[in-house]
């Protein structure tokens, strides 16, 4: 069973390539959300992310994680492994 995760982007991004090539290195499933041309699933995103514009934003089931930094510290410190337990995957 693996766990939900959302990956909201943009086109032309390099932290969203960076964050999607980390979860694909893990052999993590994800959704990718493109909110480029879409206003409505950019409002979606931001509203989701507590305010934070920037991309990717990334979730873990009911687990809001971040952008890529906050990704990929989650990784190397362990905690990313703990939310894929706790959210029921990995």
């Amino acid at each position: 069973m693996t766990s939900k995760i959302i990956v909201y982007s943009k086109d032309y991004c390099p932290y969203c390539v960076r964050a999607k090539n980390l979860l694909t290195a893990k052999k993590l499933e994800f959704t990718e959300i493109d909110i480029t041309n879409d206003e409505t699933l950019r409002d979606e995103c931001f509203a989701k992310s507590n305010g934070r514009k920037t991309v990717p934003q990334i979730f873990i089931g009911n687990t809001h994680i971040g952008g890529f930094d906050d990704l990929n510290a989650a990784n190397s410190s362990g905690k990313l492994q703990e939310i894929l337990a706790m959210e029921g995957g990995a």
